[in-house]
Order: structure tokens, then sequence, then C-alpha cells
């Protein structure tokens, strides 16, 4: 079947999938843009209320912003941090609604599977011949399918959350506690604030999520007094864990580090650090999080920040690529193991290390990071380009892939994040961090037993200053 003339499916109608979009029409290509969501940008409007570290001028598209230009439309100030929201309302609503790509774009269209047409993943002879078909889930719960000549997933992660169990699987009774849990970046000082004040609140996660969340439960103290945290991380409190500071290229990103480890010297919230989550239960009308050996003490409400994973089942029947760590594509894994690099140390890449064994299909965007957490928008946008020049037949283009990212000012020579001094040689100690020492003492059974009868281990929050932790670059 002759496929020339069939458009591109572009997943998802936000920054990246936007700037494939423009960047196929610059190459006279056609999109079919399928957004899951209401609006373009829906997933970054989940988290609307947060300001990005990332400027302006690294958070448009540059071929995206030129057509905007061309219509009157005014870049926003280039050092300016952006929300989620000013992103979508500022800059990602006035491109959908320009005319070269408002009638390619098809909101409430929540793809659910991709296949090639006529050829289910066993059969190979012809099969790159034959046009793919997604079939589309509309809001009223019809299904349509749509032939393309290529598909580009930028559908990003945000919808598939890391749970609370460390294993990497919901902990025990998670799922039923989930009207306690919020997974991201809840809107604490807006309309959820009632859910937090002068709550006692559990923190997961280590990332510049979470530190969102910390930030935004310390103003709400302010408010709210009786607010308490316990702040649970998986690995050990280093400073590594806090970022480069004031060596960060993108100064808001090593802010919020910085910002988060003075809260913790000075004792705002209690940590449990190495504490890997197992099994939640309820008492009464609080949760009680434990981990194999250790149980905390109750909490009112758990937010979970500990990353998010791509959604692997819509290209199920194609012939894909995944490492079987990361879930990107294979030939960017080694590029992007957040156990190696940082945002800013993840070398140049397009269409070349993004394609898959099925023919003009790839990743982009944050889910062709699979299960990292160093996405940067730049990055994305190169990728898009790179692929659209791909899809166009234009190899000798995409192949010219440049890029660079602004240093984390973390640099990241060794997996072992446990070692007390930085990975550069110098110590950088996180001063009296009110690290809570799990510590396992004897309850009464009547209170605490197990169900085999052996009392249950109940953790205190015995604080105590932890000077022997390093940065990594600090």
């Amino acid at each position: 079947m002759d496929t020339s003339n069939l458009p591109v499916a572009v997943i998802g109608a936000g920054p990246v999938g936007l700037a494939a979009a423009v960047h196929l029409l610059e190459r006279q290509e056609t999109p079919l843009i399928l957004e899951a969501g209401t609006s373009v940008g829906a997933s970054m409007l989940s988290w609307g209320h947060v300001r990005l570290f990332t400027p302006w001028k690294y958070a448009t598209d540059k071929s995206a912003a030129a057509l905007l230009q061309a219509t009157g439309w005014e870049h926003p100030s280039p050092e300016e941090h952006p929300t989620g929201a000013d992103l979508v309302n500022q800059y990602l609503r006035p491109l959908a609604s320009l005319p070269e790509l408002r009638d390619h774009i098809h909101v409430n269209a929540r793809v659910t599977a991709i296949a090639r047409a006529g050829f289910d993943k066993m059969k190979t002879t012809g099969r790159e011949q034959a046009p793919f078909i997604l079939t589309v889930t509309t809001s009223d719960g019809d299904e349509v399918q749509y032939l393309a000549k290529a598909v580009i997933d930028a559908s990003g992660t945000y919808t598939k959350p890391n749970p609370l169990g460390a294993n990497g699987t919901p902990a025990l009774g998670e799922a039923k506690a989930a009207n306690q849990i919020f997974y991201g970046i809840p809107n604490i000082l807006g309309h959820d604030r009632e859910r937090y004040a002068n709550k006692t609140v559990l923190v997961a996660g280590s990332g510049a999520s979470a530190f969102n969340v910390l930030l935004d439960l310390t103003k709400l103290i302010q408010q709210a007094p009786e607010t308490k945290v316990i702040w649970v991380i998986r690995r050990a409190l280093t400073g590594r864990v806090f970022g480069g500071g004031e060596a960060d290229e993108l100064p808001e990103r090593g802010s919020l580090g910085q910002r988060v480890r003075n809260l913790v010297e000075q004792g705002t919230f209690q940590i449990a650090s190495e504490f890997k989550a197992t099994r939640i239960q309820r008492v009464g009308n609080q949760l009680e999080v434990s981990s194999d050996t250790q149980t905390l003490a109750l909490v009112d409400e758990i937010i979970v920040t500990t990353g998010f994973r791509p959604d692997v089942s819509l290209f199920s029947e194609l012939h894909v690529s995944l490492d079987a760590a990361v879930e990107s594509p294979v030939a960017l894994a080694s590029m992007i193991d957040p156990n190696l690099h940082s945002c800013g140390t993840v070398p140049p890449h397009g269409a070349e290390e993004l394609k898959q064994p099925e023919p003009d299909f790839y990743i982009v965007g944050s889910k062709s990071y699979g299960r990292a957490p160093t996405f940067l928008l730049l990055t994305g946008y190169e990728q898009a380009r790179s692929v659209a020049a791909a899809v166009a037949g234009d190899w000798e283009a995409a192949r010219q892939v440049q890029l660079v990212l602004p240093e984390t000012g973390v640099c990241c020579t060794t997996r072992d994040d446990s070692v007390g001094i930085s990975c550069c040689g110098t110590a950088s100690p996180v001063q009296q961090s009110p690290v809570i020492q799990l510590i396992d003492i004897a309850a009464p059974q009547s209170v605490a037993a197990s169900c085999c009868g052996t009392p249950a281990a109940v953790v205190e929050p015995v604080l105590q200053g932890n000077t022997n932790s390093g940065s990594c670059c600090g």
C-alpha cells in the first residue's frame, strides 16, 4: 500500500508533541495530533500551579516560536520562569490556535493501541509497507481508527506515576488507601490547602517534585502550625540529594535543592532516609507506613513524588526495543541512566538513537527517557526536530544533532550514593540534619503486634545530626 499521502500521527499535544507537528509542517508532512485530554497541554495543567526551574528561554521550541512571532506573538521574558499553566496559556494554546495547526489537533482522543494494518506482532514479511493503524477512544467511549505513515509517541509519562512501594509495585494496602494518597504535586497552597492544613503529611521522593512539595508544606506550616511533615527517601541523605546548588546553570533548579537543604538543617521536618516502604495499613482515620523492618508514626495524608514510568501497552503489537531497566530506547539508555548522568551531562541525541526495529515509529519527549527523571524540554525539542527530518527522509539533517544543556553542577561518577564524601573528593556535610534514626522498639502485643504474634517494630523520631553526608560537587 502506498502510504506517502497518509499523515504522521503525533500522540500527545504537549510541548514536544506540538513541536514535532511544527517541524513536520516545515517539511510538508501532515501531522495528525491525538491528545487524550480536553485541551492541549492537559498533563501540564494538572500541575499548572508549579513554577518550572527552566526559564522561558529554554521552554519554547525555536521553530514554534518563530511561527508564533510571525503573527505578532511576543515571546515572554527569556529569564522569567513560567508555571505549568503559564506555559500552556501563553505558549501552547496560542500555538495550537494557529491556522497551520488547529485543524490537525484532536482532543479527547486517547490512543489505546498502535499496530500495523493487517499485521500482528508475529507477522514480519511485508509489514514495513503496511500503514500504522491507531485505535482511539473518544470522550463518549466510541472507538475510531486512523491510518498513518509514521507514528511519533510524545504522550509523556505523567499519567503513570510510580507507586510508594519500593519494589516498583504498589505497597501492600496502597490501592486501598488511595483516597489519602496524592501522586505528583498537589496545590497545597491553593485548592488542596484544607486537605493538608494541620495534618501529619508523609512526603516520599527526593527529586525536584518532592522539593516543591516540601517547600509548599513549609509555607503551609507558617499558616497552619499544627501541620507536620515526615520526608521519606529511599537512599541515604547525602549532599548529592540536594543537587548542585550555586554550581547549577539553571539557578532555580539549584535553588530548589539548597532551600530544602536549609530547611533540613533547621529541623523543619522529620526525615526517614534509606526507608523502603512495603506496606500501608489503616489505623482509624490515619495511615501507618512500614518497611520490612520499621514502622513510621501515623500520618493523615501521603504525597508520592517517586517519579513516573512510560505506558508501553500502546505499542505492544509493534517491534519495539526498550532498555530492560530504564525503559527507554536501548541506544539512549546508557546516555540518560540517572545513576550515571544528570540533566546537563546527557550527550546530544536524535532520531538515530530513538529509532526502533519498527521503522517510522519513534518515542520522543519525557517518554523517551522511560523511568529516568532527568528530561529537559530542550532535549525534547531537538528530538522533535531530528525525528521530523528522519520521517521526511532527510537523514543527513536528522543526524546533525546539536544540543547544549545547562549543567546541574553535580558531577556523577559513582553509583554509590551512600558514600559519606563527595564523588569529586570534597566533603560537604549536611549540618544537623534531623534524620529519623530508625530504631526498633518493641510495642505491646495488644497494640502493635504482628499477625504472627511477634511485636511489630515502631519507629520513633529520634533526631540526630548527620555530619558525615557529602555533596557530589558542592
